[in-house]
């Protein structure tokens, strides 16, 4: 009788092994981060908080630069989804909103006359390769490639191949996501952060440098230099995505060795940072403007530097924002 109930309790804790591999796979903390998987394999990212109607200002921002550039530019529309939009299991969707519907809703109002470039299917497709950080929120480099490829292709320019690129490694690197999480798990699941250095182009690239005040408003900017596209980081360091252009408080004007008439301005977020440097063989210069920092009328800039072509890169949560679309309206005014 005893062996019967021994059994018994076994069966009853096999039973409850589901229950709880479901808990470790998918939880939400305390600061709202959903985190999912475990050891080596835990991947951390941002709920989604938008509505499906929302993004109207984004895309009506979008529309007013195509019609104040008209033909003589093109205007491309990137919405970058979020790691929560391609991982998310089902059993943590409850925590997150539908972020694929909100982005299409945004493109579905964008005027004919604006390219849309619609990633999730490039996203889903590669999602099993290192697309998107672990521990960070912004996707990893080689998303970044993916979706620099698709919009190579629509515009209609040259496009190198990712083999032709040389391969940098950080090691061990935990990003912002155990700063906003707090989570243990986070931080002993260290990754590497792979980049990639165009290579059979040259490029010179030239900075704004801005300083801001504390609240995180510009208060100075400095003249124009010459300085590095890419900066090395130890392994270990938490700042590895500052590799590209060390980071958001600049605008940034890359000229490269590429002839073929064609200038690229990129307005962004973080998440464009990744993008440029798959373009160096695209363009004949890429100019980088950041969605909060910017000093100067975009009319006039574009205007001055002769730019062919415009590419919105933000991320949904930016797109979303009304803070995002405020700042691009201004810039065509200030």
């Amino acid at each position: 009788m005893m062996k019967y109930y021994k059994t018994l309790r076994w069966i009853g804790l096999l039973l409850m092994i589901p229950v709880m591999v479901f808990a470790e796979q998918a939880r939400l903390t305390r600061s709202g981060i959903i985190i999912v998987g475990s050891g080596e394999h835990v991947r951390a990212f941002e709920p989604f908080r938008g509505s499906l109607d929302g993004g109207q200002g984004y895309a009506d921002a979008v529309n007013r630069y195509k019609k104040t550039f008209g033909d003589a530019v093109n205007v491309y529309c990137m919405i970058i989804p979020t790691a929560v939009a391609i991982y998310c299991p089902d059993e943590a969707k409850e925590w997150t909103k539908d972020q694929r519907s909100t982005v299409r809703n945004i493109y579905g109002r964008l005027s004919d006359s604006v390219k849309a470039i619609d990633l999730f299917d490039t996203m889903d497709k590669h999602a099993g390769e290192d697309i998107y950080s672990r521990t960070d929120h912004h996707w990893a480099p080689l998303g970044a490639y993916y979706a620099a490829q698709q919009f190579a292709s629509l515009a209609g320019v040259p496009f190198a191949d990712l083999s032709t690129y040389e391969k940098h490694v950080i090691h061990d690197y935990v990003g912002t996501m155990y700063r906003f999480s707090r989570d243990a798990a986070v931080k002993n699941a260290p990754e590497d952060f792979v980049y990639y250095v165009p290579t059979d182009v040259d490029y010179t690239t030239t900075y704004i440098r801005y300083q801001l005040g504390k609240n995180r408003k510009v208060v100075s900017e400095k003249a124009p230099e010459e300085g590095h596209f890419f900066y090395d980081y130890e392994d270990g360091s938490s700042a590895a995505y500052m590799t590209f252009m060390h980071g958001d408080l600049n605008t940034t004007k890359v000229k490269t060795s590429t002839r073929n008439g064609r200038r690229l301005l990129i307005l962004k977020d973080s998440y464009g940072n990744a993008i440029p440097a798959y373009l160096f063989h695209s363009f004949e210069e890429i100019h980088v403007v950041d969605c909060r920092y910017f000093t100067k009328n975009i009319v006039h800039y574009v205007q001055k530097n002769d730019v062919t072509d415009i590419l919105f890169a933000n991320n949904a949560g930016h797109a979303y924002s009304a803070v995002t679309h405020q700042a691009y309206n201004r810039y065509l005014e200030q």
